[in-house]
């Protein structure tokens, strides 16, 4: 009886070896690799449950074996990984705990909105969805003079490229775009008075006209028709308000004959003047381009639907004949 015992507990040691190196064992022999990120704090239980449903391993219960075996259970970092189910258990387990990418490279593109921003952030891991668009603007009061009587950060998110760590808080992520804003964009727009109506014709230009020098001559259009009580109308700022807001990848981004008549702030159709806030944040380029209006005999201009030139017209009626030839 003894013997029978000592075979059987024999015959359960050899299957749960034989098992623990089968789990060990990729789950596919080749395949592509793919993202898996750990977040801040995250457990070896719910690491493994992950890794078993994504079918990077065979076994959960494998998995954890060998991380308390090796050592590495409490080694996990957080970050971003590449893994393929064609990677052992081992390899894994020593990827997972040695090499986290816990930095991305983000590029801000010149005329993203506030929730573009915190989009694009999002989609990288960077942040938590919403957590830059609805931070409050009120805990940065104080910091920054270009914010002291800001209700929006709309506009001082400066567009460049930046270096972030994944699950990164909100108000680190806005310290760094808002500290470059002030390093770039400052400096040239503090020596104006009335400084943030041009950084909103900046948001403008960003949206409408690519090139510098076309820039300058809209700045001086929009400038002069601003000081003559003549809507702006600007269609990008229609654009805004359609897409609430977030821009990259509206389906409503084009502006129609009927949303002439929106009721809005932000219809430079119908109503005078400056928008409420920048409509993008701007670059640069855009910014100087605001500061710097090229004096010119136009008062109207479009841009070409198919070549995205940027065409000028003096008169109205030369601007209508413009539209249908153009657009």
């Amino acid at each position: 009886m003894r013997l029978l015992s000592s075979l059987g507990l024999i015959l359960v040691f050899i299957l749960f070896v034989a098992y623990f190196f089968y789990g060990l064992q990729p789950t596919i022999a080749s395949t592509p690799p793919l993202e898996f990120k750990i977040s801040k704090g995250e457990g070896l239980r719910s690491i493994g449950a992950r890794l078993s449903q994504e079918s990077f391993v065979k076994s959960i219960t494998v998995f954890k074996l060998y991380s308390l075996l090796s050592g590495k259970a409490q080694k996990f970092q957080p970050g971003v990984y590449e893994l393929s189910p064609s990677l052992s258990v081992p390899q894994i387990v020593g990827i997972l705990t040695t090499s986290g990418k816990n930095e991305v490279t983000v590029t801000m593109p010149e005329g993203v909105t506030v929730k573009d921003v915190d989009k694009i952030l999002a989609k990288l891991l960077v942040t938590k969805p919403g957590a830059i668009a609805d931070y409050p603007i009120k805990n940065l009061v104080g910091k920054y003079e270009f914010l002291r009587d800001a209700d929006s950060l709309e506009g001082f998110l400066f567009p460049d490229t930046y270096r972030f760590k994944i699950d990164s808080e909100a108000s680190d992520v806005i310290e760094r775009l808002l500290s470059n804003f002030n390093l770039k964009a400052w400096p040239i727009l503090a020596e104006k008075r009335n400084w943030y109506e041009y950084l909103i014709l900046a948001s403008f230009l960003e949206r409408e006209v690519p090139d510098f020098g076309e820039r300058q001559m809209v700045s001086d259009i929009l400038l002069k028709r601003l000081k003559r009580g003549i809507p702006l109308q600007v269609d990008a700022t229609l654009s805004y308000f359609k897409c609430n807001g977030e821009l990259l990848g509206c389906s409503e981004i084009l502006v129609t004959k009927p949303d002439l008549k929106t009721a809005s702030p932000y219809n430079t159709y119908q109503h005078l003047g400056w928008t409420p806030t920048p409509i993008s944040n701007p670059g640069q380029a855009a910014i100087k381009a605001a500061l710097t209006p090229r004096t010119n005999p136009y008062w109207y201009y479009l841009s070409a639907s198919k070549t995205k030139e940027t065409i000028f017209s003096k008169t109205l009626e030369e601007h209508n004949i413009n539209r249908v030839k153009y657009l």
